[in-house]
C-alpha cells in the first residue's frame, strides 16, 4: 500500500499570492520574535529549518537588522512564501533554501552560522528528523554557536495535559510523529556533542531550547 504524503502543515493556510499566512505564526509571532531577539549575537547569520510561511524571519529580522537570515523547507510552496515575505526585509533575509534534515548529508556544502533555528518540526516529522538536524547542527555551528528549538515536548509528570492530548492526536495521525520526550531530545544532542543551556517557558505550553556545544 503507498503511504500518504503528510502534510506539511496541521492547519489551514490564507494566501495573498505567494505569502502564506500561519495562524499559529500570528501568535507567537511576538513572543517568539522577542525571545530570539535577546538571545541572537550581534550580526548573526541564522539558519531557520523548516521555515513554513517565512512569518518568524520577517518577524525577527525587522526588529533585529543586523541579522542574516536563512530560510529552508523542503515544501516549495513553503519557499515560494518565505520568498515574498522576504521582499519586506531589505536584503536581510536570503532566498530559501530547499533543506530536508531526514536527507544524509544535508548541510554539505552550506556555511558555518552563529544561530540554528527551528519551530515546530520534530513533533510533525519521524525522529529521523530530529536526528538529522542535530547532526547537522554539530557540523554547521561555529564554536560558539547555538540551536533554538521550539515547540511543545513531554516532561513526565510535569507535562501539560494539552500537550499529552497532542501527542496522542498526532499519533493518530502518523504513529511516527508526536510530541517528543525532552530528555530524549537532550540525548541526542548529548550524543552530537551539544548540551543544553536554557529551557524558556513560552505561551502555550511550548518551551524554547538552546543548545550549545558540550565542554571538552
Amino acid at each position: 500500500m503507498t503511504q500518504k504524503t503528510p502534510p506539511i502543515a496541521l492547519e489551514d493556510r490564507a494566501s495573498d499570492g505567494a505569502r502564506l499566512s500561519s495562524p499559529s505564526a500570528a501568535r507567537n509571532r511576538e513572543p517568539i520574535m522577542s525571545a530570539l531577539g535577546e538571545r541572537l549575537p550581534d550580526g548573526a547569520r541564522v539558519l531557520e529549518i523548516a521555515s513554513g510561511t517565512g512569518e518568524h524571519a520577517l518577524a525577527v529580522v525587522s526588529a533585529r537588522p543586523d541579522l542574516r537570515w536563512t530560510p529552508s523547507d523542503p515544501d516549495p510552496k513553503s519557499r515560494a512564501s518565505e520568498n515574498a515575505w522576504a521582499e519586506d526585509a531589505e536584503g536581510r533575509i536570503r532566498p530559501a533554501l530547499d533543506l530536508d534534515v531526514c536527507a544524509p548529508g544535508w548541510w554539505d556544502g552550506l556555511e558555518s552560522v552563529e544561530a540554528i533555528y527551528c519551530a515546530n518540526m520534530i513533533h510533525i516529522a519521524p525522529w529521523q528528523a530530529a536526528e538529522g538536524l542535530f547532526d547537522g547542527a554539530s557540523k554547521l555551528l561555529t564554536p560558539e554557536g547555538a540551536l533554538h528549538l521550539y515547540g511543545p515536548f513531554l516532561e513526565g509528570a510535569d507535562t501539560a495535559p494539552s500537550n499529552l492530548d497532542f501527542d496522542a492526536s498526532l499519533k493518530q495521525r502518523d504513529p511516527r510523529w508526536g510530541v517528543r520526550p525532552l530528555a530524549d531530545v537532550d540525548a541526542l544532542a548529548s550524543r552530537h556533542g551539544l548540551e543544553r543551556v536554557e529551557r524558556l517557558v513560552m505561551p502555550s505550553n511550548n518551551l524554547l531550547l538552546t543548545f550549545k556545544r558540550g565542554k571538552a
